[in-house]
């Protein structure tokens, strides 16, 4: 079944809000959304406008819906530019999915496919149309399309035009070129991952002259980051896989070498893993793939060879094993945990030979880019080293600031704590580097802290020096990560082709008792709870129909042949758990579920449902129709702020009451008045909290706010330790709420 969403209006025409309605009205008929997630809408109405841009936002951020949902409003057929023929796959399926017309051209297909494809660009019965851009800029394919009908032009993963980017194409370079052939066509360029430099590059390499440049927010807030420096690799990387024994995930090597041995040993110990590289052919790099995505292997062990074509939604966390290349690398690959918007982990295991490895990988490029290489390995190691909060370094990294720290990293979650007398510390560790005349690494100066009688030390009678063994109360990994703290602070530096350690003006200062060094070390028995257990993205959720439903999802996927995230999201089945509809009209206020699927899927989990609820002696349809559009984002009223008493409650609150004395004269429960509250910050839309609740107050709300699921109160309740009131938290998000519906 297609569903018929052609050219119902002339969207040029439309006034700004007539268009954001019709894009609404889209997105919740074919994908079941009914708002938009942040620049979203801007770039949609963009492309309704006639006008190019640029879009950068986070993995996991929308950005396919930003070019597939206005095609839908435009006359004619999508044309995508994609690099990766997975990528197209993933896309196209997904289309087909929701009852779209969607086609790719690529190397794979036979003449007859090809054909066919043809023939429904001529009759015009294909909405969108990937190609690689390779193919689509030769002579013959630009002809073919010219006189088609174009709706509009998406160039995807559009960071490989730049040099200056992570993964540069040189194919990328001559896209400039649709412009010419399709004047008056908007072209719509995207990526995850671009520094400013690059995304100048992107504008003016496409030659995007008069486009708007939209740059979202690079913060992922149900993502945990995590840095450790690696010992025992192995055995940190198991800590991580016992936590989502059931849950897919991967696990980043530098070397071939060490995919396949991680690969091999975790099998051996029980895990499902399967490895990913270069090296492999490509049947079996195409075979792994699959059964990654149709959860037949829970964890994918890759170089970075493997995930830029991976749209999978439900990966629980990413794991690198060595040091990332670039911190672009880093937020792409980490970014592709938890695009479900529900919670994952990001570990990043690094060492000092992870950074020699990179320097021999980038030894035969040429100088430029062995020294841009040298710049971004040396990025990653000061986000690894940094004192401060991991969101905070990453965003700095893309040109943004966050404000507060992000609670949601091992640092803010209290998994590492600063050194007691750190400038006492930090000075004997200088001294042993002055001592040992600043001929050594970072190595060799750790063992002599520690007061090691290696050979080489007792050589060079360094056993007999004041500073060996004056750190011997501590281990030899946290003195390693304390020199590359004071290296990242400047207080130490490395230098000549041995990387020797040397003590700069600024850590010579530090000796004589000028500076304010940070160090910090990881805590033994982690104190803190991280921010997956903190969110509690299970309220609410029937865990035994959950399992009964990703069940169906799984059986429903194989018989069609495709990756059970295009069946439903985890995030889905989890809604569907919580609310445990009995009709197709309640099954369709599930995020996530549109009309296609709701059609073609809906009878089906309907009766896994119904069957379930009978068999567990449980209720269907807890949560009411006005419950459920609260947590779709239309507001909460709680059912009961209505008729004559509400008016009433409206004007005396407007007059300055409080909520004690309105339910005095109205005679109400206390949480009914605070219910007609609620409803009254919403209808006179007001933004600040402070006339019922503190300053200090408000920003901790707003502050778990911002990563616990959905908004919802006991989470936030919970993880505030009942700090806050249930009714301070109501007012504050009711506001919240009204700030952001004003942007």
């Amino acid at each position: 079944m297609q569903i018929d969403l052609r050219d119902r209006v002339d969207v040029g025409r439309l006034s700004p809000a007539d268009s954001e309605r019709e894009l609404r009205l889209v997105m919740q008929r074919v994908w079941g959304y009914s708002e938009f997630l942040p620049l979203q809408l801007e770039a949609m109405q963009s492309v309704l406008s006639g006008q190019d841009a640029l879009v950068v936002m986070p993995t996991g951020g929308g950005k396919s819906l930003c070019f597939q949902a206005p095609a839908l409003c435009r006359t004619g057929m999508a044309l995508v530019v994609s690099p990766l023929i997975a990528l197209m796959k993933d896309q196209v399926d997904g289309l087909r999915e929701c009852g779209m017309s969607a086609a790719a051209i690529h190397s794979g297909l036979s003449a007859d496919e090809r054909r066919s494809i043809a023939a429904r660009i001529n009759d015009g019965s294909l909405k969108f149309l990937y190609v690689a851009p390779e193919r689509l800029l030769t002579d013959a394919m630009l002809e073919f399309l010219r006189d088609r009908p174009i709706a509009l032009i998406a160039i995807d993963e559009a960071h490989c035009i730049s040099s200056w980017g992570h993964d540069f194409r040189p194919e990328y370079r001559e896209l400039w070129r649709l412009g010419e052939v399709f004047p008056g066509v908007p072209r719509l360029a995207l990526t995850a991952t671009a520094t400013s430099k690059v995304r100048d590059d992107i504008v003016g390499q496409l030659r995007l002259d008069n486009s708007r440049m939209l740059v979202g927010d690079f913060r992922r807030s149900n993502l945990t980051y995590h840095v450790a420096r690696r010992a025992g690799g192995l055995n940190q990387i198991c800590s991580v896989l016992d936590r989502y024994r059931d849950s897919s995930g991967i696990v980043y090597c530098i070397s071939r070498s060490d995919v396949e041995e991680t690969s091999s040993r975790l099998n051996a110990f029980g895990y499902r893993t399967l490895p990913y590289h270069a090296g492999l052919s490509d049947d079996v790099r195409r075979s792994h793939q699959d059964a990654f995505i149709h959860d037949q292997a829970a964890t994918m062990v890759a170089t970075i060879a493997f995930g830029m074509g991976i749209d999978k939604s439900n990966v629980r966390y990413v794991i690198h094993a060595g040091m990332p290349q670039s911190l672009e690398n880093y937020q792409q690959e980490s970014g592709r945990a938890g695009r479900d918007g529900l919670p994952a982990e990001c570990w990043l295991l690094y060492s000092s030979q992870d950074r020699q490895l990179w320097r021999r990988i980038l030894q035969d490029a040429p100088e430029e880019s062995q020294l841009a290489g040298q710049e971004a390995l040396q990025s990653v190691l000061d986000y690894c080293t940094t004192v401060g909060c991991r969101q905070q370094e990453l965003l700095k990294h893309f040109g943004q600031k966050l404000e507060q720290p992000c609670g949601a990293c091992d640092i803010c979650l209290g998994e590492l704590q600063l050194v007691d007398e750190p400038l006492i510390v930090a000075q004997k560790i200088l001294s042993c580097v002055l001592r040992v005349d600043q001929r050594f690494g970072a190595d060799y100066v750790s063992k002599v802290l520690i007061g090691s009688n290696e050979k080489r030390i007792v050589r060079f009678g360094h056993q007999r020096l004041s500073t060996w063994g004056i750190l011997k109360e501590y281990s030899r990994s946290d003195i390693r990560d304390w020199l590359e703290q004071l290296q990242q602070q400047g207080y130490l530096a490395r230098s000549g082709e041995h990387q020797v350690l040397v003590v700069t003006e600024a850590g010579r200062d530090l000796l004589h008792g000028t500076g304010e060094p940070r160090l910090l070390r990881a805590i033994s028995s982690r104190q803190a709870t991280t921010a997956w257990r903190i969110v509690d993205s299970w309220e609410g959720v029937d865990r035994g129909l959950f399992g009964e439903l990703r069940e169906l999802r799984r059986e429903l996927a194989t018989a069609a042949q495709l990756p059970s995230y295009l069946i439903f999201s985890d995030a889905t089945l989890k809604d569907i758990a919580r609310r445990r509809p009995s009709t197709i009209e309640l099954f369709l206020m599930v995020h996530g579920v549109g009309e296609r699927k709701a059609q073609q899927y809906g009878e089906r989990f309907l009766s896994c449902v119904a069957d379930y609820c009978q068999r567990a002696g449980v209720q269907l349809d807890p949560v009411t129709l006005q419950e459920g559009a609260d947590s779709r984002g239309a507001g909460h009223h709680g059912g009961k702020a209505t008729g004559a008493a509400a008016q009433q409650a409206f004007e005396l609150f407007e007059k300055g009451m409080g909520v004690e004395q309105v339910a005095d004269l109205l005679q109400r429960a206390r949480s009914t008045t605070y219910d007609y509250l609620e409803a009254y910050i919403e209808h006179a839309k007001i933004t600040d909290a402070t006339r019922w609740c503190d300053a200090y107050e408000i920003l901790r709300i707003e502050t778990v706010a911002d990563y616990v699921d959905d908004n919802r109160l006991k989470p936030i309740h919970t993880a505030l330790h009942g700090a806050a009131s249930y009714e301070s938290i109501r007012i504050v998000l009711a506001c919240k709420r009204n700030r952001v519906s004003r942007r």
